[in-house]
């Protein structure tokens, strides 16, 4: 299968009192995922699944994103905290397709590639995920079942539509 982990973009800062997960993109953020979106559009990316954190610039992201995606967008409070054995049964479930998309927060993307690809979550900090930023596996979603094809920040993704 192929994995593409996908960081939210630019969000709001986070105010005082204020829930960390329901701060939203910021306007440039929007605008810098639409060209990343673009970007991805011209490298032939296509998902058959679309999985996002439930929390508000997660879900924004995705939304952006949507449009490269064959079905409905799925979330899960399993991209809001460190992964476990649970998210990668949903990633690796299938679904009739190959591809399958997750959109959401650093460290914990962080922590779910060095787990796939290395067989350990406790490199995740070695991985520098950008906000809009992409990394490409492929493999099977087992520790240390995928390699990494392509770390994507957004710039690059951007540079390419």
């Amino acid at each position: 299968m192929l994995l593409y982990v996908i960081r939210h973009a630019i969000a709001e800062d986070q105010m005082p009192g204020e829930s960390d997960t329901n701060r939203e993109l910021t306007d440039d953020g929007a605008k810098v995922m639409k060209h990343a979106v673009r970007g991805m559009r011209a490298l032939g990316w296509r998902f058959d699944r679309l999985i996002a954190s439930p929390w508000t610039r997660a879900r924004q992201t995705a939304k952006l994103v949507a449009p490269l995606c064959e079905s409905d967008l799925i979330t899960t409070d399993l991209l809001s905290q460190s992964p476990r054995a649970e998210l990668l049964a949903m990633i690796g479930e299938n679904v009739g397709g190959e591809a399958t998309a997750i959109v959401g927060h650093e460290p914990w993307l962080g922590e779910l590639v060095s787990w796939l690809a290395f067989g350990d979550q406790r490199h995740g900090e070695a991985l520098r995920l950008k906000k809009a930023g992409a990394v490409v596996l492929s493999g099977t979603a087992i520790p240390g079942g995928m390699e990494i094809l392509a770390l994507l920040p957004p710039k690059v993704l951007r540079s390419i539509e």
